[in-house]
């Protein structure tokens, strides 16, 4: 008798991942069925096919959409949006008629794409007591290199490399920027580790002064870099943000406007890039995330 962990392996050979959801999915009432054999695959004799499964509470005609969550896409969620610039102008100057303000608005409205790249910084020494003791392991300024090579890779011409002022981070950036020798490199206490907001799930890992105080900096940094480009901005542009996976995280969650208490349940490898794009017209795009696949699997860590 063959056993079933074997049957399941030979079956994903034959029918695909659906073959073992279908598989396991037997037990539970789930009909699927079994096509025999031609005279070419009797080799495999004893073993069906099997086709993906259909749910026996599934019917033809039903309505079996997902509930949405009901919260809408705030199109001012930058507080940029060129209407809301105009009627804000107005509350301190005289009313324009409509034909000046819809050339206000055409006059404020961004034309060009923010490219943001944001990097967590590489493996560092977690034995040190204070911050200029955690430096960048061997292994650490080798993935560093891995990425500097990547992002110089991908062609683009980047327009400023902003970190922040923790060694870690500033030793990647400054790794990174040997690949990338035009691009000014800026640093930034903004940018610096802490508790953005209390996780949920919750853990037991901060005091709330910790949050209230990390989230403010942490909040600032997000309203200072993760907007969309400004009226004046002609050509997209290429930033890369070097810093830490708090930070990156939840930057991620409040770009896209998911819960922000829930940056925790994200993760994100040393070295690793995640790419976010602002549209002209405020929209946010996630092009990549915690994209670490360039390195070597024997050099991945995520301390």
């Amino acid at each position: 008798m063959m056993s079933f962990r074997r049957l399941t392996k030979l079956v994903c050979g034959l029918a695909g991942g659906t073959a073992v959801l279908v598989a396991m999915a037997e037990p539970k009432g789930y009909p699927f069925e079994k096509t025999k054999h031609n005279e070419s695959s009797r080799k495999w004799t004893g073993l069906g096919v099997l086709q993906a499964a259909v749910p026996q509470t599934w019917s033809p005609g039903h309505d079996h959409t997902v509930t949405a969550s009901g919260n809408g896409w705030d199109s001012n969620w930058d507080k940029r949006d060129p209407l809301a610039l105009i009627n804000g102008k107005k509350k301190k100057d005289k009313e324009i008629t409509s034909e000046e303000l819809n050339t206000e608005v055409e006059n404020n409205k961004p034309k060009a794409t923010r490219h943001i790249f944001l990097i967590r910084h590489s493996q560092y020494n977690l034995n040190g007591s204070v911050d200029k003791e955690r430096v960048l392991t061997p292994l650490g300024r080798e993935q560093a290199e891995y990425t500097g090579q990547r992002l110089a890779a991908l062609g683009l011409k980047y327009d400023v490399m902003v970190h922040s002022t923790m060694t870690r981070a500033t030793e990647t950036a400054s790794i990174i920027s040997k690949h990338l020798p035009e691009v000014d490199k800026v640093s930034c206490d903004l940018l610096r580790e802490g508790a953005p907001i209390e996780p949920v799930p919750p853990i037991s890992w901060k005091p709330d002064c910790v949050y209230h105080e990390d989230g403010a900096r942490i909040e600032a940094a997000f309203r200072r870099y993760i907007h969309r480009a400004d009226s004046k901005q002609t050509e997209d542009s290429y930033e890369i943000i070097v810093c830490h996976a708090n930070v990156i995280r939840y930057f991620v969650c409040r770009a896209l406007q998911f819960p922000p208490e829930g940056w925790l349940r994200l993760g994100l490898n040393n070295g690793s890039i995640t790419w976010i794009t602002i549209r002209p017209s405020g929209r946010v795009g996630l092009r990549m995330m915690g994209d670490s696949g360039f390195m070597p699997p024997e050099k991945l860590t995520r301390t």
